[in-house]
C-alpha cells in the first residue's frame, strides 16, 4: 500500500461510491487506449526515451512502456477521455505484466509500470473530480500474451506455454503496483482464457487478504466471433458461472466485436447475472482502414448503439473499446445518461453499498 496515503483517502474509501452511483444512472468507462496511441504517430526514440535508448530489442509498439518513456502522451489521453465524460478511466497497463514484458527484456519492470501507470491515471481523475462528479481509476489487467487453456501447436494439444502458478504470479506482482499506485478498483478485462482470468481473480483475493484493502472487480470477457463463444471455448453463460465465484461488482463484454454484434451476448449476460452489475465497451465497429479511426462506426453511430442497450435495461457501465475515441465517449454518455441504470439484485454491488 502507498504509505503516503491517508487512511480517509484510501482506495476503498473512493470505490465504496460506486455502489449508490450506480444505482443512480448509467456510469461511462473510458475508450480505447491503443488506438488512441496510434494517433501519435510515436517513433522508436518516442519508447525508448533516454532511459532505454541502449535497450538490445525493439520497443516499439510496447505501449505501456509509454507510462514511463512519454507519460505525457498517455496523461493527455486520459484528460481527453475525463472532459468527454468518463467516471471511470482505465490504467494503461493492458500487458503491463511479467509475463507480457518478458518478450520485450523488461520483465523486471512491471511493478514500476503499474505504479507509474496507476499515479498517472490518479492523478488526473483528482484534477477532474468534482463533488457530484467523482471520477474513479480503474486498474487494467489485461488476458497476457500466453493462454493457459489452449495449446500453441497444433500438432500438440496438450502443450502449454504457461501455467496457472505463473499467471497468478504475475498478476499479483501487476495487482501490487495497480494498488500501490492508488487504484480504486480492478478491471480483469478482454478475457478470451477463463482459466487466465481464475489465475487474476486468485492474485486479487490473495493481495487483498494481504493487505486488508477490498477493492471492487470488475470482469470483462471477449466473444471472439459469432458462434458466442470466447476464444476457450465456453459460452458466455458458461463464463459467468465459471467466475461468478469472484462476485464482481459487475461482469461484462468488450473487444472483438461492435455493439451490433454484441448485443445478443450482452443481453444474455444482463439476463442470467441477476446479482451483479453489467458492463459493455464493444469495439467501434469492425476494423476499417479507410476511415480516420481504422474502425466503421463513427461517434453517432456508436452512441446510438449503446443508448439502444441502455433503453433495453442492459447496462450498468457503458464505455469503448478499439477504435473508439473521446468523441465516441463524448457521444456515449450524453445517450446513456437519458435513461436509468439495470437494477442489479443481491450480490457484492448490495453489500458494498451497505458497507
Amino acid at each position: 500500500m502507498n504509505p503516503a496515503a491517508n487512511a480517509s483517502d484510501r482506495p476503498y474509501t473512493r470505490a465504496a461510491q460506486l455502489p449508490a452511483l450506480m444505482r443512480q444512472r448509467i456510469l461511462v468507462l473510458d475508450g480505447a487506449m491503443g488506438t488512441m496511441i496510434q494517433r501519435y504517430k510515436l517513433g522508436e526514440a518516442d519508447f525508448r526515451g533516454e532511459r532505454f535508448a541502449d535497450h538490445p530489442t525493439d520497443l516499439k509498439g510496447n505501449n505501456d512502456l509509454l507510462v514511463l518513456t512519454r507519460p505525457d502522451v498517455i496523461r493527455e489521453i486520459h484528460a481527453q477521455y475525463l472532459a468527454a465524460g468518463a467516471d471511470l478511466i482505465e490504467t494503461n497497463t493492458f500487458g503491463a505484466n511479467r509475463v507480457a514484458q518478458d518478450d520485450y527484456g523488461l520483465g523486471e519492470l512491471a511493478y514500476e509500470m503499474n505504479v507509474a501507470a496507476a499515479r498517472l491515471a490518479r492523478a488526473c481523475c483528482d484534477q477532474y473530480t468534482t463533488a457530484d462528479k467523482p471520477r474513479f481509476v480503474a486498474g487494467a489487467l489485461g488476458p497476457t500474451p500466453r493462454t493457459a487453456s489452449i495449446s500453441p501447436d497444433v500438432n500438440d494439444p496438450g502443450a502449454r506455454n504457461t501455467s496457472f502458478d505463473e499467471l497468478k504470479a504475475a498478476y499479483l506482482e501487476q495487482a501490487r503496483g495497480l494498488l500501490d499506485g492508488g487504484a480504486d478498483l480492478f478491471l480483469v478485462e478482454t478475457i478470451f482464457d477463463t482459466l487466465n482470468a481464475k489465475a487474476a481473480i486468485f492474485a486479487l483475493e490473495e493481495l487483498m487478504d494481504e493487505t486488508g484493502e477490498r477493492l471492487p472487480v470488475i470482469i470483462s470477457g471477449t466473444v471472439t466471433d459469432a458462434s458466442g463463444r470466447i476464444l476457450s471455448g465456453q459460452t458466455v453463460g458458461a463464463f459467468w458461472h465459471s467466475v461468478r465465484h469472484a462476485r464482481p461488482l459487475a461482469i461484462g463484454l468488450n473487444c472483438a466485436l461492435g455493439a451490433t454484434l454484441m448485443r445478443p451476448y450482452i443481453e444474455e449476460l444482463s439476463k442470467i447475472a441477476g446479482d451483479t452489475a453489467i458492463s459493455c465497451y464493444p469495439n467501434a465497429g469492425l476494423p476499417n482502414p479507410m476511415s480516420d479511426t481504422g474502425f466503421d462506426e463513427t461517434p453517432p453511430v456508436t452512441g446510438a448503439l449503446m443508448e439502444e442497450f441502455a433503453r433495453d435495461g442492459f447496462l450498468n457501465i457503458a464505455g469503448g473499446c478499439c477504435g473508439t475515441t473521446p468523441e465516441h465517449i463524448r457521444a456515449i454518455a450524453e445517450r446513456v445518461g437519458r435513461y436509468r441504470p439495470r437494477c442489479a439484485g443481491q450480490g457484492l454491488f448490495t453489500e458494498l453499498a451497505a458497507a
